[in-house]
């Protein structure tokens, strides 16, 4: 329920708006939007307090805790407390304190909910890169265990980027108990674990806190692709070698999996010879959390294998304590989308299987959750009776005290699955729409079982919001919004990207399937389709290598292709790796939205991935594809986690860059010839999202077999970690061939993943100085330094957002010395327009908001306060002891995160005083 509204004279409404609007004006993040949309996953979004009186929800869009009184009659909203950029995850430590993982501040917060009508940040520790999940375990459950990927400008250690068989999944450990007494910049962490998978996401805590258990994210399945020269050598691809007209097609590479004695394909050959890694699949790990400091358990009892594909979240039966883990297994191994009536193959309907592998006594048991499917049979049209059965992206999962039932958080299905736990563990259950509970505001992705009220909370993602559900009668009782800054495009587009059960004839699969959280799956998919036609490729070409002309031609089986980020697309020209989702064939291209660099029209070409790949009967609607459109181009990556914070280049990513620039380096062409290299680009034709970061949206010639379109570079630090690559000397210069042993990834770099290293693809032969590359890497010693530095500058290559987007610090009186410094940072940042920065602190019993508007000076959420120094907020923290919590927000975002939460031109505190609602825009009227 809103606040009692005072009455406000209409005058008093448009002088505070003015002062807002002019405060912003003349700053250059006003043309930014003033929402970002990153879709960051939710890991552990809802969290009860021990003694069950708070429910804790992170607002993940608005950057807020929010805090709920919870009663017999349900849940009264009590009060928002802003953290950090995206947080996911949540848990209390006590009935007074509360942990909040951010993950794009690369922090955690600390709360002091003991009052919890006015609740304060106390502390705020700094991690690595993207922060997923926490748990509290050791003795007295006193240490706090985080995930973060083994990177970020946080982290205290080299993150060896091109060192092979190196983990990039880190645990962090505190000791909860050194919170109040820290005088670090952002904590000192007890230990920090490396586990030998890729980046992690989910936790769990044994019941008596011994063990905690860390799962990898994108874990793989032991699928790996063969180069396509070796695929020719070795006897070339399994038949069809045409499409159905009889027209040859691409010689390819070849996706291939390791049955656990060899690396075969889908035809059963071997190619053991042609990979040069092995992929041990080590998915969960577990932890000795008692031990000092905490440290994985030795040998087969550290970690399990085989647990699935992409590993959501985990649970620990509280009696048994066996440990579930919800997951998707994909099955890319298979070849082709659409109806397989020329090849007999394809994955049309079959993607992914959505599943809760049990792990217990050393062994992991996969359960299909949709057993019920016939796969042998496509296509009914939604809603059918085998659809309304099914459970798609298992999330967050809870189990009854009593361990014999677990409720499972289905994403894609908008449903709470409910299974007893002795049937889940044996495989004995039988899907069944009875034992499903509908939620009303969809992708659920939070749950908080609250059994003596019989109660479960949870949150939906779609909407943004908490339901209660009443157990007994598994029915949905209220439905509670949270405040969403997101426009309406967001909240109306994002179901088709999730919604499995509309998108898909067997209510399993959807679009993030593949693009989880609208980003990717680290695999490759051969996604070709035999019943296809040629199509003509419009370009446009840079043609910088006369002995690969333009092939104007989209040959409809392409061979394996790695699957592609949804984020960045806006203002980067046609999609895929050979941009054939492409408007080019319908009008002249030309820049920023004509023809080929229309993304929109781009977008709208996958209608026939809901068809040929998903298995829905029909396209979906019109209207519908346009919103999923309006979604999806505002999808952006975070910031680059190898650059330094101040956005500047080491010595060797600089002599990198200049590389990178120098023409002659491939012909007369220079690397950005092709992968063009303009962060302003389009911006003065009113781009939303300008900049060029890697491609324009041109194409290239056939040096890889087929055209393909030049590559964006932002994300290739996600792609470490397969290292191992079989000699094709036709291609490259002499390298390491070397077995490279036990490896954490699959798929490496290029458009099929079988180029292992950024160093490799700089071996490529046409890149080394000659007659025709005069500039390119030089024949002696100095040209393997330069190959280095040039893939450093790659690792660091410029995105959307300046690398010190999202980055915090809380300062107190006890750590300003080690905070003043990053204060300073943060500062110079803003100045220089790469992010709008806010403070937040606790004053007079409520969250004082001020947005930092240059020349050393904050503007407060009250529009007749007086302008406060930068110097002078710093003094007051440090004097009073009040924590002050420094955010550099992204451009544009300031106002709304900092003094105007609903952006309806009224400050905050104006509106605090009025008596109307600051997360409400319609409140002042």
């Amino acid at each position: 329920m809103l606040p009692h509204r005072h009455p406000r004279a209409p005058h008093s409404i448009l002088i505070a708006t003015a002062v807002l609007v002019a405060l912003l004006a003349g700053r250059g993040a006003e043309a930014a939007p003033s929402y970002t949309l990153f879709e960051s996953g939710q890991v552990r979004p809802l969290a009860l307090s021990p003694n069950r009186t708070l429910l804790l929800a992170a607002n993940t869009p608005d950057n807020r805790l929010e805090i709920f009184r919870a009663t017999p009659g349900g849940l009264s909203h009590l009060s928002s407390v802003s953290v950090g950029l995206e947080p996911v995850a949540v848990a209390a430590r006590s009935d007074s304190e509360v942990w909040v993982v951010n993950h794009l501040s690369d922090s955690v917060s600390v709360v002091d909910v003991s009052f919890p009508s006015r609740p304060r940040i106390v502390r705020t520790f700094l991690v690595g890169d993207e922060p997923r999940d926490i748990v509290f375990g050791g003795p007295g459950r006193s240490r706090a265990f985080i995930t973060a990927a083994h990177r970020g400008q946080n982290a205290p250690f080299d993150p060896q980027l091109t060192t092979p068989g190196i983990g990039r999944a880190d645990v962090w450990v505190f000791d909860a108990n050194a919170v109040v007494n820290d005088t670090s910049l952002g904590g000192a962490p007890l230990t920090i674990l490396t586990l030998f998978t890729d980046t992690p996401r989910a936790l769990a805590v044994s019941p008596d806190g011994a063990s905690v258990y860390a799962a990898g994210f994108h874990t793989g399945n032991r699928t790996t692709a063969v180069h396509r020269v070796l695929v020719e050598e070795g006897g070339g691809l399994p038949p069809p070698l045409t499409n159905f007209l009889g027209e040859p097609q691409p010689n390819t590479s070849l996706i291939v999996q390791h049955d656990g004695a060899h690396w075969v394909d889908v035809a059963g050959r071997t190619w053991d010879h042609a990979i040069r890694f092995s992929l041990p699949d080590k998915d969960v790990f577990v932890i000795d959390a008692t031990a000092n400091p905490p440290r994985q358990r030795p040998g087969s009892a550290g970690f399990f294998t085989g647990v699935g594909t992409v590993l959501y979240n985990m649970v620990v039966n509280p009696v048994n304590g066996k440990v579930y883990v919800s997951n998707t297994e994909a099955f890319n191994l298979d070849r082709f989308e659409g109806p397989g009536t020329f090849a007999g193959s394809s994955v049309r309907g079959h993607l992914h299987e959505s599943r809760i592998t049990v792990l217990g006594g050393g062994s992991a048991l996969p359960r299909h959750l949709n057993k019920h499917i016939d796969y042998g049979t496509c296509c009914a049209p939604v809603p059918n009776p085998e659809n309304a059965k099914s459970l798609a992206t298992p999330l967050d999962m809870a189990v009854t005290p009593d361990g014999s039932k677990l409720y499972v958080a289905a994403f894609g299905s908008s449903k709470i699955g409910v299974f007893k736990t002795a049937e889940l563990e044996s495989d004995t259950f039988t899907p069944s729409v009875a034992s499903q509970i509908p939620v009303s505001g969809g992708g659920p992705s939070g749950l908080a079982l609250d059994p003596p009220r019989g109660r479960l909370y949870v949150l939906t993602r779609f909407d943004n919001s908490v339901s209660i559900i009443d157990t007994a009668a598994r029915a949905e009782i209220a439905h509670l919004p949270l405040h969403n800054p997101e426009p309406e495009s967001v909240v109306r587009g994002r179901v088709f990207l999730h919604d499995a059960s509309f998108t898909s004839s067997h209510g399993d699969s959807s679009c993030a399937s593949c693009h989880v959280f609208g980003d990717l799956d680290s695999l490759a998919w051969d996604l070709g389709n035999p019943d296809d036609v040629t199509q003509t490729n419009p370009g446009p070409f840079t043609s910088i290598n006369p002995p690969f002309p333009a092939d104007t031609t989209l040959k409809p089986m392409k061979g394996p292709m790695t699957t592609q980020s949804l984020r960045g697309l806006a203002n980067h020209g046609p999609m895929h790796w050979r941009g054939d989702r492409t408007a080019g064939n319908d009008e002249p291209s030309a820049q920023p939205d004509g023809g080929s660099f229309d993304e929109r029209a781009a977008f709208k070409r996958f209608q026939v991935g809901f068809t040929n790949l998903l298995g829905r009967h029909a396209p979906i609607p019109d209207d519908d594809m346009e919103a999923f459109a309006d979604f999806t181009l505002q999808l952006t990556y975070p910031p680059n986690p190898i650059r330094s914070l101040d956005n500047s280049l080491t010595q060797g990513q600089q002599a990198g860059r200049d590389h990178f620039v120098r023409e002659g380096v491939d012909g007369t062409f220079s690397c950005a010839s092709c992968h063009s290299l303009d962060p302003g680009a389009n911006a003065g034709a009113g781009e939303p999202f300008p900049g060029f970061f890697g491609t324009d949206g041109a194409s290239v010639g056939q040096e890889n077999g087929q055209s393909f379109k030049n590559p964006h570079l932002r994300n290739l630090y996600q792609k470490i970690g397969m290292f191992g690559m079989a000699a094709v000397p036709s291609l490259f210069h002499p390298g390491d061939n070397e077995f490279m042993g036990d490896q954490i990834r699959g798929f490496g770099f290029m458009h099929d993943g079988v180029m292992d290293t950024l160093f490799r693809f700089h071996q490529a032969i046409g890149f080394e100085e000659s007659g025709f590359t005069p500039n390119g890497f030089p024949l002696d010693a100095s040209g393997e330094i330069l190959r280095r530095q040039a893939v450093d500058f790659m690792l660091a290559f410029d995105s959307n957002l300046a690398p010190i987007v999202g980055q915090q610090v809380t300062l107190g009186a006890r750590n300003a010395a080690a905070a003043w410094p990053r204060i300073d940072l943060l500062v110079s940042r803003a100045e220089a327009e790469e992010c709008d920065l806010v403070a937040k602190l606790p004053f007079l019993f409520e969250e004082l908001g001020l947005l930092y508007v240059g020349g050393g000076q904050f503007t407060t959420d009250r529009s007749a306060a007086p302008p406060v120094s930068d110097l002078g907020l710093r003094w007051f923290s440090v004097l009073t002891g009040q924590p002050v919590t420094y955010t550099c927000m992204p451009p544009g975002s300031g106002a709304r995160c900092g003094i105007d939460r609903d952006s309806d031109g009224i400050r905050d505190g104006d509106e605090r005083d009025a008596g109307t609602d600051p997360a409400d825009p319609s409140s002042p009227g």
